[in-house]
């Protein structure tokens, strides 16, 4: 009986051929990684999200708690963005582990009046923004690793050292390391429960239950990360349902419910209102279906929408980030409701960005950041179409990971997209189908295969 691609991955895993190169691709991800972390993107300016981050990190690292303010400095002019928990707490945790007690992080990363301004303060000690980089290095390498078994489970050990070796070199998962986002984190997590529920429909998996219900609980940590998870674990329910296998989307959904409810009853209590994860939604949501939006960036790919906000924001000057997201989310809809042709258009334009990755947003950047961005893409981009039209009639292919793909083009549907949002998800699937292409378009059975 001939062997499943899944299967002879089991058995070609023992092959110490195969264990070196992917331990190879794993360890070529992480030395990349580091370099440009620590050799070429150094001194950069931080980002807006990256101040912020870098701001609720200092505050948990403080014992402080989840919190913007800042002791010693004035509330600043401005609204802080409400975001998920999980990834300030990944670097207050690397804070504290690099010896950062709180004292001295406070500089430019903590003057909110400064970021929106571009008024300069104290710096943040580099020590801290070098260490999350290296963690996050570790993190990225985890990723390569992931994408790998994910490729080898669909079509062997060949596509999994393929898709390890591509994910190491891949220009954007490289870089995106480097920057104080919760991209790198949300990565791994989101493609780790993918992995788990992948593991769980195959029927020669023991403990089935098990793996499902971990599969959640990391989902909900990933959902922690982004809530753009949310979206992963609606499709995956329904796709459960549809196999009429109810017990395992209970599991999936009460894993990641396990997860995600003490957040949710500690911002109830916080705010007095509901507010799942984040309020970074209704913003978000405002941008993406704004009279003004181009279907991709957000306000600093579109100057005019930021201006629009801040009058927004005078409009409403006592409400808290948390009190105006449903005014955002009022506000979208009442346009979206109000102008339907518009909006068809809108979602066609956003719908084209979601692949061809040309938008507003890439313009900010520099050109040989777009070409290398757009280059590694558009090679990578016509042999996974390839390798998922082949893998699509096997038995192996790896559904959990197409439902979680398929969520993060909804995103950008609803929301919109922009090459950050693509990344932590989009770039390894295609990798994953490119990967199987090339190692379906061989012979059945290789050197590698056969452990040779």
């Amino acid at each position: 009986m001939a062997q499943s691609p899944s299967t002879s991955w089991a058995a070609g895993g023992r092959s110490r051929r195969t264990r070196g190169l992917l331990a190879a691709a794993i360890t070529a991800g992480l030395v990349l990684r580091l370099a440009f972390a620590l050799g070429y993107w150094v001194g950069k300016p931080l980002t807006l999200d990256e101040e912020e981050y870098l701001i609720l990190a200092r505050g948990i690292a403080d014992g402080r708690g989840f919190t913007y303010e800042v002791p010693g400095r004035p509330e600043p002019p401005r609204r802080h963005v409400g975001r998920a928990p999980l990834y300030p707490l990944f670097l207050a945790a690397v804070l504290k582990v690099a010896g950062g007690d709180g004292s001295g992080v406070t500089g430019r990363a903590a003057d909110a009046e400064a970021v929106s301004t571009g008024g300069r303060a104290a710096p943040v000690p580099e020590r801290a923004i070098v260490s999350a980089r290296i963690a996050q290095a570790f993190v990225g390498a985890v990723g390569v690793w992931l994408i790998g078994i994910l490729a080898a489970r669909a079509a062997g050990p060949v596509a999994g050292v393929m898709a390890a070796g591509l994910s190491a070199v891949y220009p954007p998962l490289v870089w995106i390391c480097a920057y104080l986002l919760s991209e790198t984190l949300y990565s791994v997590l989101a493609l780790g429960s993918a992995l788990l529920l992948d593991v769980a429909l195959d029927r020669a998996t023991t403990r089935r239950r098990a793996v499902v219900l971990a599969a959640g609980v990391i989902a909900g940590l990933a959902t922690l990360a982004r809530p753009a998870m949310l979206f992963f674990l609606v499709l995956a329910s329904l796709f459960l349902l549809v196999r009429r296998q109810a017990a395992f989307a209970v599991l999936l959904l009460a894993g990641a419910v396990l997860v995600v409810s003490p957040w949710t009853v500690r911002n109830a209590r916080e705010y007095g209102r509901f507010v799942l994860v984040a309020s970074e939604g209704g913003v978000t949501f405002w941008v993406g279906n704004h009279p003004l939006a181009r279907g991709e960036g957000d306000m600093a790919a579109n100057p005019a929408i930021k201006r629009d906000s801040l009058a927004l924001e005078a409009r409403f000057p006592d409400l808290t980030a948390e009190q105006l997201e449903p005014v955002y989310y009022r506000e979208a809809l009442g346009y979206l409701a109000s102008h339907p042709l518009e909006w068809m258009g809108l979602l066609a334009c956003k719908a084209f960005y979601a692949v061809v990755p040309i938008g507003p947003s890439y313009r900010l950047h520099s050109g040989r950041y777009f070409l290398a961005s757009l280059l590694s893409y558009g090679v990578v981009l016509p042999f996974a179409v390839a390798g998922f039209l082949r893998l699509r009639r096997l038995p192996s292919q790896p559904r959990a990971l197409w439902l979680l793909a398929v969520s993060a083009l909804l995103v950008a549907l609803v929301f919109f997209p922009q090459e950050r949002f693509r990344i932590p998800v989009i770039d390894p699937t295609l990798i994953v189908g490119a990967a199987a292409w090339w190692a379906l378009c061989r012979r059945p059975t290789t050197a590698l295969e056969a452990g040779r």
